[in-house]
């Protein structure tokens, strides 16, 4: 089955609103097995609209639409419906009542511009609305099925998962062939010397396909299998990622759509472990990445933000002569923010930042994007060195992701330096 998906809206193609409902819609179709061929953004322009549903649903099985179902003068695509299926609205008194339960339960006036929700295609089947007040639309023509949903994130992916997969799985049949994906998400190693550890390629994959997704967190690797059966696809999905961490194994964090965060919380939790943490440069975005994670309260202890050197001397007892002798961007700073923060919180783990965020500060023997993170256990206490660019927002992101894969590979016996 091969899919377009059209996403409607002027505040799309303006960059106002960044089109999320897409990737979220195709990473949900090819899941099942369907090919998306495209993607595609339309403005609130009835001619334009009507346009792209004729070209779209002539060249696929099925057509899947977010956008323009809302209540005001913009809202055009259920109008653009009835023109390019030929049919009328009717007021369908299921989708009434939904609409009337949600006000009620709001304590808000229903008025009449509500009401008219109510109004769908006369060819269609409705896809109740859980979370709002406009319905989606299936409409099955010659074979072809072509789907509507607000343009709302939570209310689409409700109707999505709630309702369009299940029914999209149910008429997807294909004997010939079994797509499997699968991921595996990478940190600490740019895109190109992954390419190069893995090696050749068409050797490692034995005919499936490898995608090298980058960004600021780091690499994900995706592997597609296409086998005759899901008993082979699994098979051989589960033999080309052992190959893979074979070669690149201690820089996998996951194979889930998880965060490092959230691989990093799971671990400490599962030892009984707990961290506090000491931030300079990152300012506690460290803190509010493991804060994120239901239940932190049983690994996180605390947070402090020591911005400046006399906060780190304060409270995090390191040496004014220390400071005085290596600069507050140093290793041993970094050594001793992280012994402080663990012997004041009383922490299995004490980790610290300080770093050269930018654009400013930087110097010769000190660039901009210079990081150093110290880790603290009973034992030893150590420091590495990081150096990334000249973003301010995106090295804070990169240093405390580098933090939190210390971290990881500290619970996991991986030396730092490799």
């Amino acid at each position: 089955m091969n899919a377009h998906i059209i996403t409607i809206g002027d505040e799309i193609l303006i960059g106002q609103t960044i089109n999320t409902n897409a990737a979220f819609i195709g990473e949900k179709l090819s899941g099942i097995q369907v090919n998306v061929r495209k993607t595609s953004t339309v403005p609130d322009d009835e001619d334009e609209i009507l346009k792209e549903f004729k070209v779209c649903l002539n060249e696929n099985d099925l057509v899947v639409v977010t956008g323009g179902l809302g209540p005001t003068h913009d809202d055009i695509t259920r109008t653009c419906i009835v023109k390019f299926f030929h049919t009328e609205l009717i007021r369908n008194d299921e989708v009434l009542d939904d609409v009337r339960n949600f006000f009620n339960k709001r304590g808000r006036k229903l008025t009449k511009i509500n009401e008219d929700q109510a109004l769908v295609p006369k060819n269609a089947k409705v896809i109740r609305n859980e979370m709002g007040t406009a319905p989606g639309i299936w409409i099955e023509k010659e074979d072809k099925i072509f789907v509507v949903m607000p343009g709302v994130p939570f209310e689409m992916k409700t109707m999505m998962n709630n309702y369009i997969i299940t029914r999209l799985q149910e008429k997807i049949i294909n004997k010939d062939s079994f797509v499997k994906r699968g991921n595996l998400l990478t940190t600490g190693i740019p895109e190109s010397m992954l390419f190069e550890r893995l090696g050749n390629l068409k050797e490692l994959l034995g005919g499936a396909k490898l995608a090298f997704l980058p960004s600021q967190f780091g690499v994900k690797l995706r592997v597609t299998v296409n086998e005759k059966n899901e008993e082979l696809a699994t098979n051989k999905l589960s033999e080309i990622e052992q190959k893979i961490r074979s070669k690149v194994g201690r820089f996998i964090y996951s194979k889930l759509d998880e965060s490092l965060e959230y691989t990093v919380a799971r671990m400490l939790f599962e030892r009984g472990l707990t961290i506090a943490v000491a931030e300079s440069c990152t300012g506690g975005l460290i803190s509010n990445m493991l804060t994120n994670i239901s239940g932190s309260s049983k690994f996180y202890e605390r947070g402090i933000i020591s911005y400046s050197n006399a906060s780190k001397v304060e409270i995090l007892k390191v040496s004014e002569d220390t400071i005085t002798q290596n600069g507050a961007v140093s290793l041993e700073v970094a050594r001793q923010m992280a012994e402080g923060i663990k012997s004041i919180s009383g922490t299995d783990l004490g980790l610290a930042t300080t770093g050269i965020m930018g654009p400013t500060g930087g110097s010769s023997e000190k660039p901009l994007g210079l990081v150093y993170i110290g880790l603290c256990d009973d034992k030893v206490c150590t420091a590495k060195k990081f150096q990334f660019g000249d973003d301010r927002f995106l090295n804070k992101q990169r240093a405390a992701q580098a933090a939190l894969d210390m971290i990881r590979r500290y619970l996991l016996g991986i030396p730092f330096d490799e």
